[in-house]
């Protein structure tokens, strides 16, 4: 494996990493706007619970997409202890 091969493999490893992690925390964002607010905040639609909103949604993202690579590199790492 030449150094562009490594080049590359680093690249698209970032790039689907990027991928994956707004994908979750899109996720997390469609599943926080079916929370009722109304019963935690005074003025659910104001821009403090918007902001807590968007907050939640990329700590909540970012821990399901973590736990997603996580198991996806330890899923590769398992076909060579096969092999």
């Amino acid at each position: 494996m030449n150094m562009e091969d490594v080049q590359i493999t680093y690249g698209m490893n970032g790039l689907f990493s990027i991928v994956v992690v707004l994908l979750c925390i899109i996720l997390c964002w469609a599943v926080l706007q079916e929370l009722k607010l109304e019963s935690f905040m005074r003025h659910p639609r104001g821009p403090k619970a918007r902001l807590l909103l968007v907050v939640l949604a990329v700590v909540l993202g970012h821990s399901l997409a973590s736990f997603i690579l996580d198991y996806y590199q330890w899923a590769r790492m398992l076909t060579a202890f096969v092999e």
